[in-house]
């Protein structure tokens, strides 16, 4: 059977292959410590898994509404109001099974052959291979761990072009754990306003995992809201990967298009995890803010400890539960059996000789770094850290 051609450009993502080869030597009987996946290591809160049971016991089994039930929608906008401070009608909203399907559902929206689209690196690894699905180019803006992994006004205006038609971005960002703040997202928005056919994809979808104080939202800015498509979800903030919920907060036109296109793919979300979303977004957060707390424990002693092997340097990341050193000074050097070219080799040194598995920067658009993951027990992290530290001390 002959394939689509779309397919070879579509390649298995490497925090997913990293934890397969992590799961893979498990089964050998090897001592792993796998600090491949982003996925809270938290049970979801019991109020949360209540409502799902009540749900169960009321028989909300049947077919949803393409966009989500009305309350769900009307809680996602009392949601963005109470926390953001935006204001949003039911009618811009649509729920999808995750984030990653309300990402993929804007870029297919808006995206045609040959448009341009622009991706500030390091960025979640998906974003790319979503455009190019969509017959766009990527255009991406390099930004290192001098400029704490963020893009500067000046990047942003240097890499628009009439065919440009898309940014995407995301914060708390997904590998590097920085976070915009109000005024760079304003001096970003000053570019934005030059050039109107721009649509601005926000992720947010690590919004309540910030260490820096509020969540700050590019949409909040009115002369570009009507351009920007909010993504979030509640895989992160309420421990629910596994529940399968995102949305999207868009203009309506937006908004319509996805349900158009979500009618045709998925149809609704999962009807009983959509009656516990409600519940999750309009009661206390208190359990999210003790997992918040949780994470800035681990990321301070990560990032203190990342800091002290030589060789490795380190950001300060201010949200995500992520670190994402860059340790390109480890390229050309050995063990005397192993021979690191790059950040795949670093990361397959790790995962081989020192039993602990990351993923290569290359992944996220930065060849210099690689990511580890700290939603897992201080013990494990501990554990990581100076398994590393070994392993690193000895490449000469």
């Amino acid at each position: 059977m002959q394939l689509a051609k779309r397919l070879s450009t579509i390649s298995e993502p490497q925090t997913i292959k990293m934890a397969k080869l992590s799961r893979e030597l498990k089964a050998q009987g090897i001592n792993i410590v796998d600090l491949s996946l982003g996925e809270p290591d938290f049970r979801t809160p019991d109020h949360i898994n209540e409502a799902a049971i009540k749900a169960v016991n009321e028989g909300w089994s049947k077919y949803a509404p393409v966009a989500g039930y009305p309350e769900l929608l009307e809680a996602i906008c009392i949601k963005l109001k109470r926390d953001n401070n935006l204001d949003y009608a039911p009618n811009q909203i649509i729920v999808s099974t995750g984030a990653k399907q309300s990402l993929i559902n804007a870029v297919t929206a808006i995206v045609d052959d040959g448009d341009e689209v622009i991706i500030p690196t390091p960025f979640w690894v998906t974003y790319a291979t979503q455009v190019e699905m969509a017959g766009g180019i990527v255009k991406y803006i390099n930004c290192g761990i001098e400029s704490d992994f963020k893009v500067t006004p000046a990047q942003l205006e240097a890499a628009i072009t009439p065919k440009t038609k898309m940014f995407m971005f995301s914060s708390p960002c997904n590998p590097s754990g920085s976070v915009y703040s109000k005024e760079e997202l304003a001096a970003l928005v000053e570019v934005f306003k030059r050039y109107p056919y721009i649509a601005i994809i926000s992720d947010e979808i690590y919004e309540y995992i910030n260490f820096a104080g509020g969540h700050e939202s590019i949409a909040q800015f009115d002369a570009i809201k009507d351009r920007v498509i909010v993504i979030n979800g509640l895989a992160k903030g309420f421990a629910m990967t596994g529940w399968r919920l995102g949305y999207m907060a868009a203009p309506v036109e937006v908004a319509r298009a996805c349900e158009k296109l979500q009618s045709q793919s998925t149809s609704a979300a999962n009807s009983i995890t959509q009656r516990a979303a409600i519940t999750a977004l309009l009661s206390d957060l208190e359990p999210t803010y003790k997992m918040v707390a949780a994470y800035k424990e681990r990321r301070d002693y990560v990032i203190g400890a990342l800091k002290k092997i030589p060789g490795v340097k380190v950001n300060y990341p201010d949200g995500a539960f992520y670190a994402f050193p860059d340790i390109s000074s480890f390229y050309g050097k050995t063990d005397g059996e192993s021979v690191i070219a790059n950040d795949v080799d670093l990361s397959m040194y790790l995962l081989n000789k020192g039993h602990v598995t990351t993923v290569c920067g290359s992944a996220f658009g930065d060849v210099n770094c690689i990511r580890l993951s700290f939603a897992t027990s201080m013990t494990n992290l501990q554990m990581a850290v100076e398994r590393m530290a070994d392993a690193l001390g000895k490449l000469k």
